[in-house]
């Protein structure tokens, strides 16, 4: 007996497939109760303290802040280079620790926030080095793309179906974006050339997107390629 969803060959004990969880059923076979092929796991399974394992990591990006802060006032008497790594750090935690803090965190509030705190931190970078890229470059590449993976996020989180159009799409999105990236960068930093290297990441990132609306509209060939790549 073979699963119907991805062809491994089962034993007659199995009562699901060991490798998509299907359950298997066919009317010609009896059910016979003996030892599984597959035996389960019996390593025990040990629990870890969220909250304690959240303490742990703010304390861990908290003392490097501190010192850092201490070691540069000391040394130069103001902050100077110790606002760079406070800021990396911050955005780190920001990043990945403080949706951990939350039940069940919501990707499609995190998301933004995160590029917004990138952009601020970008912001800093500006005014410490006082440089005149981040409103030509940095801020509409920020938003940009915090736009589109706002929205890819918001459409798989609350979209039930047609996963494969919007990521098709968003691959699509950031193949068209590319030449805006050349552009902007040409026109922050005075190079006065054509657009010449976008036209590949271009090329490749529609193609990907394209092939796979190609799937999502073709319900034979994505269904033979799950089969094919156990998807």
């Amino acid at each position: 007996m073979y699963c119907i969803k991805c062809g491994v060959k089962l034993c007659d004990t199995e009562h699901k497939c060991p490798l998509c969880g299907t359950v298997p059923y066919h009317p010609d076979i009896s059910r016979i109760d003996l030892e599984p092929l597959y035996p389960k796991n019996q390593h025990p399974v040990t629990h870890v303290s969220t909250l304690g394992a959240l303490i742990i990591a703010s304390v861990a990006f908290l003392l490097p802040i501190i010192i850092t802060l201490f070691c540069d006032i000391h040394i130069s008497g103001k902050v100077t280079w110790s606002g760079y790594v406070i800021g990396a750090l911050m955005l780190a935690y920001e990043f990945f620790v403080l949706p951990c803090w939350f039940e069940k965190p919501n990707p499609v509030i995190f998301v933004p926030c995160a590029f917004v705190a990138t952009g601020l931190f970008l912001l800093y970078i500006n005014f410490a080095v006082k440089g005149n890229w981040f409103l030509s470059l940095a801020f509409p590449l920020v938003g940009i793309t915090g736009a589109i993976v706002t929205t890819v996020v918001t459409l798989l989180k609350y979209v039930r179906r047609g996963k494969l159009f919007i990521l098709g799409g968003a691959f699509i999105a950031f193949g068209a974006f590319t030449p805006l990236i050349e552009f902007l960068i040409n026109f922050t930093f005075k190079i006065k050339s054509v657009l010449m290297w976008s036209f590949y990441p271009l090329v490749a990132l529609v193609f990907i997107g394209g092939v796979m609306i190609f799937f999502a509209i073709c319900h034979p060939a994505r269904e033979s390629m799950e089969r094919k790549f156990f998807i």
